[in-house]
């Protein structure tokens, strides 16, 4: 992640004194953080239990190794990804490989900066907002996801809620510096869904963020989440509403991104 001039960064936060790997949820105080368990479970390098609003992981600070389950977003790309173009939503993203519901995909990456910095909102269509009580929105997933145990189902998700009207302090702006999440397209009914996760700091405003399986991911299914934008939210230079209507092709599409 590329953080502007402007920004400092928290201290690296007060790591737990487990030793090799965590394993006593009970005496790590990482494991406390996360309400007295850990996020992950041991299987296919690690899946998450089930979405939070903020997941904290062990740090730089942590006497834990780089094997721990409770680091399990920070080992990079444990998938075969590939941007590939569409005929109607331009470029997308895709695995080659099954990826199992709960997996970490990839971290969203960009230039870190203030909201209030950036040049020109409207027109870029690259900016995360770090907003963790939104990232809830789009964790339903597909209705396949109810049937696997290794993701809890958020059930009280309103599909139609609104963003937030408060706009957050910090953003990822991935318009001139990113990787491949920033090719991933939104879905009215996504297969991936966002998580906040802490690890070096506890700073929730400047929360990591990370896309996860949603659902049992297929090779080659196109990868997808919810941007979670509100009807008539986007506004022009000239302070009109901005409409683009949506093609991702879901049951359910409310037919416009924004």
């Amino acid at each position: 992640m590329k953080v502007a001039r402007n920004i400092k960064l928290p201290a690296n936060a007060v790591g737990c004194d487990c030793e090799g790997l965590c394993w006593n949820p009970k005496t790590c105080s990482c494991s406390r953080l996360n309400g007295s368990d850990f996020p992950y479970v041991h299987r296919d390098d690690g899946r998450l239990v089930e979405a939070k609003h903020v997941v904290f992981e062990c740090g730089p600070n942590c006497g834990c190794s780089p094997e721990c389950v409770n680091r399990t977003s920070q080992r990079g790309l444990n998938y075969r990804l590939e941007v590939f173009r569409t005929p109607k939503k331009g470029w997308a993203v895709r695995s080659w490989d099954f990826i199992p519901a709960g997996a970490p995909v990839c971290e969203y990456i960009g230039l870190l900066t203030r909201t209030e910095d950036l040049d020109s909102v409207s027109e870029n269509n690259y900016i995360f907002d770090i907003d963790c009580l939104q990232t809830m929105r789009g964790l339903g997933g597909r209705a396949s996801r109810q049937q696997d145990a290794s993701v809890s189902m958020i059930q009280n998700i309103d599909k139609n809620e609104q963003r937030s009207e408060s706009v957050p302090e910090f953003c990822i702006d991935a318009a001139s510096v990113g990787n491949v999440a920033r090719f991933i397209n939104h879905s009215c009914e996504p297969n991936l869904f966002i998580q906040c996760v802490l690890s070096a700091h506890q700073d929730i405003k400047l929360a990591r963020v990370v896309l996860f399986a949603a659902d049992n991911i297929p090779p080659l299914q196109e990868l997808t989440y919810d941007y979670g934008y509100a009807l008539d939210s986007v506004h022009g230079p000239d302070g009109k509403v901005k409409m683009m209507p949506c093609f991702c092709g879901a049951e359910d599409c409310r037919k416009r991104l924004f």
